[in-house]
C-alpha cells in the first residue's frame, strides 16, 4: 500500500478514497512537508524581527508569542478530497493555501494591523488574501485577521514560491478560539443552540474587553506623557 493510502486510513472521518486517485510517494510527502516548515522559518523569522524592532521604537513587544504548524498528511488528503481536487503533491501547492500555518498572538487590537501591515509591505512577501473576522465577526463571534501570503524560499537547487496562512489575533481572541474549538468538537452535547449563544455572547464580552484594555493603555501612556512634561518644565523652571 502506497504511503498516502496509509495516511488516508489513519483517519475514521475521512471517507474511503479511490488507491487509484492517490497520486505520490513517501519521499514527495517527506520533501513538500519539508518546503513548508522551510516557509514557517522564513515567516517566523521575519515576524520576530519586526517584533524586536517595534520592541526598541515602541518601547514594548507587540507580539506576544507565535505558534505555528504543518498540516497533518491525512488533513491535508481530507481536504483535497472534500473540494474535489486531484489527490496529487502538484495538487497540495496548486490548491490549498494552509498547509502552512501561523498564528501571531498580540497584546492589542492595534498591533494586529501594525504587524500585518509591516509583515505584507516587505518586498518578498506577496499578499493574495485577507479575511478580516475582527472588523467583520463570524456569526459565531469568531474574531482574527487572516492573510494568505506566499514568500520565495530558497533551497540548494531551487526557489519555490510558497503560501502560508498567518492568522493575527489578541490573547483574548486566541483564548475563546481555542475553548470553542475544543467544546465545538466535543460529542453529544444536548441544547446546542444555547451553548453557541453562550459561545457568542463571551466572544461579544472579550470584544469588549480588548477595547477598554486598549483605551486603558492609551490613557496610561498620556498620563505618562503628562508626567515627563511636568518634570521637564520642573527642570528648566529651576534654571531660569
Amino acid at each position: 500500500m502506497d504511503y498516502l493510502q496509509k495516511q488516508v486510513l489513519k483517519s475514521s472521518i475521512i471517507p474511503a478514497i479511490p488507491p487509484e486517485k492517490i497520486l505520490g510517494t513517501a519521499d514527495q510527502l517527506q520533501e513538500a512537508l519539508m518546503m513548508y516548515s522551510c516557509a514557517i522559518r522564513e515567516v517566523k523569522t521575519k515576524l520576530e524581527v519586526l517584533n524586536d524592532e517595534l520592541s526598541i521604537r515602541n518601547q514594548r513587544n507587540p507580539i506576544e508569542f507565535i505558534k505555528t504548524r504543518v498540516k497533518k498528511p491525512y488533513s491535508i488528503l481530507e481536504k483535497l478530497n472534500r473540494r474535489g481536487f486531484e489527490i496529487s503533491i502538484q495538487s497540495v501547492f496548486e490548491n490549498l493555501n494552509d498547509v502552512a500555518g501561523i498564528r501571531v498572538i498580540c497584546s492589542f487590537v492595534d498591533d494586529i494591523y501594525t504587524v500585518a501591515e509591516m509583515l505584507t509591505n516587505q518586498d518578498d512577501v506577496t499578499l493574495l488574501e485577507v479575511k478580516d473576522y475582527i472588523k467583520n465577526p463570524k456569526p459565531n463571534g469568531y474574531r482574527s485577521l487572516h492573510l494568505i501570503i506566499q514568500v520565495p524560499v530558497y533551497f540548494s537547487d531551487k526557489k519555490e514560491e510558497l503560501r502560508a496562512e498567518v492568522q493575527i489575533r489578541t490573547i483574548a481572541m486566541d483564548f475563546w478560539a481555542s475553548l470553542e474549538h475544543d467544546l465545538r468538537y466535543k460529542q453529544d452535547i444536548p441544547d446546542t443552540e444555547a451553548v453557541q449563544e453562550e459561545l457568542k455572547s463571551c466572544a461579544d464580552t472579550i470584544a469588549n474587553t480588548d477595547k477598554r484594555m486598549m483605551a486603558l493603555r492609551d490613557k496610561i501612556e498620556t498620563m505618562k506623557s503628562a508626567n515627563v512634561e511636568k518634570k521637564e518644565e520642573k527642570k528648566t523652571n529651576v534654571f531660569k
